[in-house]
């Protein structure tokens, strides 16, 4: 059964709470916050946008302060972001974790410029990659 469309806003919006959380990490060097951002991307991954803690945020908090929007979106692409994304905190949580501090740099880096495109530019990364593999 396909999942119901979603306002395409609301990835947006949480890409910009995840850039947030990510740069936090990323100047701070905090493993708990990366691990906190990996929980987020598992919540959305994993249990879609009705379990994801930034989706659930905006539809409480600024879904009913905007119009409706233009059209609607599939949520298949931004989950499989959120996986993508998954993939890369986790990563980089392991990393720190080992003491590998240059690739938890890195992998958070990369997450962060990932959620920074979406946000500021509406460009998802993990998105094009679920297209390109759907055609694939």
């Amino acid at each position: 059964m396909p999942s119901a469309p979603i306002d395409p806003r609301g990835p947006r919006f949480a890409a910009a709470l995840t850039s947030l959380v990510l740069a936090a990490a990323l100047v701070t060097g905090s493993t708990p916050l990366l691990a906190l951002q990996a929980l987020v991307f598992a919540a959305g991954a994993l249990g879609g946008h009705r379990y994801a803690p930034y989706g659930w945020l905006y539809r409480a908090l600024v879904r009913p302060r905007l119009a409706p929007p233009a059209e609607l979106e599939d949520p298949r692409p931004p989950r499989f972001a959120q996986a993508v994304g998954l993939a890369f905190t986790l990563l980089a949580t392991l990393a720190a974790l080992a003491g590998l501090a240059w690739a938890a740099l890195l992998l958070t880096a990369l997450a962060l410029a990932a959620a920074f495109l979406n946000a500021a530019f509406d460009y998802c990364l993990g998105c094009e990659f679920y297209l390109l593999l759907k055609r694939v």
